[in-house]
């Protein structure tokens, strides 16, 4: 059974960078044809699609966060991250990875505060 985790900072302060790893364990990252996503959820919103990285490196991002955003993987880890650049208080929120046939990480409360 594959399971996700996510890990990083639970606070992050504005204008940084937020930084999120997400493990997989119970399958490889780089099997066809996963697709490996972040998912965000701020306080009393919706769902919000950021991007994702498939099984051979691809990626693609959401054209609002495309300029803040970079997804990456490291295959020795069986992770993937993803990093966020100057954030704002407005990017408060549950991060989640995901892969749609597989299921979701418990996810990660992230808070952007001085």
């Amino acid at each position: 059974q594959v399971q996700l985790q996510e890990s990083g900072p639970g606070l992050v302060k504005p204008s940084q960078t937020l930084s999120l790893a997400c493990t997989v364990s119970g399958g490889s990252i780089t099997t066809k044809y996963y697709y490996w996503m972040w998912v965000r959820q701020p306080p009393g919103k919706g769902l919000e699609w950021m991007g994702a990285i498939d099984y051979s490196g691809s990626t693609q991002y959401s054209p609002s966060l495309k300029s803040r955003t970079s997804i990456s993987r490291d295959t020795s880890k069986n992770q993937f991250t993803l990093q966020l650049t100057s954030v704002t208080p407005e990017d408060t929120a549950v991060y989640y990875c995901v892969e749609a046939g597989l299921g979701w990480g418990q996810g990660t409360q992230v808070t952007v505060s001085s």
